[in-house]
């Protein structure tokens, strides 16, 4: 498998089975990249197992870095490499620009006066954003960049603005703690099987960090050993779900996760081993 970055940055995941275990060899090319919110000095491609702050949007990353160990920073690449001005299919019309800190009255990224909030995911905005200034639209770099079409095991996903039927994995329409006109961006199978909320994919593995349940052989954050609870509505009717069901489920949060917290290479090593080897 193979995928492709900004600046031409690569990366290749392969693997072999040997009796009782799953090699898998994650390579990536080294390069450096110069960015305009850390001009000072170049940045690294990185990739390092184990979770970080961005300190361009603030979110939380893991693996794949650009970063300046000079200055202790690091940037997702939707971070990195951003447009002056973008614009989205779930909103016509407006044009996103980028700001290196949400508008506000005052630069306090905490300040509750100034709070503003993702319409993808419906999370707050800390830091860089894309925003339309005629409709109040507001975008974080990594959400901007989700993919609108998804094909997991032949399940075929594709990002909707709206939906009117409830997330399986909280049992709601709208994302939990979501504000007042924020409904936030799900994923919904083309056989309507599945249905996720963007905001619940990034806060159940954000979670599972949290309470230490990732972590590998070595003491290290793993998004590869995440072992996600029921969904809500299984919970709820007491049922396990098939094999199949919580497999396509496992691996469409990992890739959701993998996309959000900046790292290609979650994506492609939870579709290698998960649909690869399946037992």
């Amino acid at each position: 498998m193979k995928g492709k970055g900004k600046n031409s940055s690569s990366w290749k995941v392969s693997g072999f089975q040997q009796p009782g275990n799953i090699i898998i060899i994650i390579t990536s090319s080294s390069w450096k990249a110069s960015s305009t919110s850390h001009p000072q000095h170049p940045l690294d491609l990185k990739n390092y197992q184990k979770p970080y702050i961005c300190d361009g949007c603030k979110e939380q990353g893991f693996g794949s870095r650009y970063r300046c160990e000079l200055c202790n920073y690091d940037l997702h690449a939707d971070c990195a490499f951003t447009d002056s001005t973008t614009s989205h299919k779930f909103f016509k019309a407006c044009t996103f620009k980028f700001l290196d800190q949400r508008p506000g009255k005052c630069c306090n990224s905490h300040c509750k006066d100034c709070m503003r909030y993702c319409d993808a995911c419906g999370k707050p905005i800390h830091g860089f954003v894309y925003h339309c200034k005629e409709k109040g639209w507001d975008l974080h770099p990594c959400c901007r960049n989700l993919t609108n079409e998804l094909d997991i095991d032949g399940i075929k996903f594709h990002l909707r603005g709206t939906v009117s039927s409830k997330c399986i994995w909280c049992n709601q329409r709208n994302p939990p703690g979501s504000v007042s006109g924020i409904r936030g961006w799900s994923y919904v199978s083309k056989c309507k099987t599945y249905r996720f909320h963007v905001y619940c994919a990034t806060e159940m593995v954000n979670q599972v960090w949290k309470n230490g349940g990732s972590k590998d052989s070595n003491g290290c954050l793993s998004i590869e050993n995440v072992k996600f609870p029921l969904p809500v509505s299984l919970n709820r009717s007491g049922g396990s779900g098939s094999n199949s069901f919580m497999r396509i489920v496992k691996v469409f949060l990992k890739t959701i996760a993998g996309i959000l917290l900046g790292d290609p290479t979650i994506t492609l090593t939870s579709l290698f081993v998960e649909l690869v080897f399946k037992e």
